[in-house]
């Protein structure tokens, strides 16, 4: 009995424990497997990559103040970052990469960029 395809169902002609006829239906057949597990990760990046393009362009200089509204004006999402950072005093920073905020009183946000980010 010969073995089909997993992607097109064509015979398969070669090694024993082949499962697909070419590189590209082992591809495609991959890419419908991943597809939403892949759309899903897309979309978490593309947020992600976002919230650290408006936290570079709200902290030219490594380090600022800024309030809500802004953040709220360039689109930037909350609930999306990639680490926390909880200091000794009980102070949380939200890192996105190696853009990172602090909450302050009255709406306002502390900015910091952190230099040793992957050394």
């Amino acid at each position: 009995m010969k073995k089909k395809c997993l992607n097109c169902n064509e015979e398969i002609e070669g090694r024993i424990d082949k499962k697909f006829c070419s590189d590209y239906c082992r591809n495609q057949y991959n890419n419908k497997q991943n597809s939403d597990a892949n759309k899903y990760m897309r979309n978490v990046n593309n947020v992600l990559r976002k919230n650290r393009r408006i936290l570079s362009a709200l902290n030219p200089d490594e380090k600022a103040k800024v309030h809500r509204n802004k953040f709220n004006e360039k689109g930037f999402n909350f609930h999306f970052f990639t680490n926390i950072y909880r200091t000794k005093t009980g102070k949380t920073y939200y890192y996105c990469y190696d853009q990172g905020y602090l909450e302050l009183e009255n709406d306002y946000f502390m900015i910091v960029r952190k230099k040793d980010y992957i050394d």
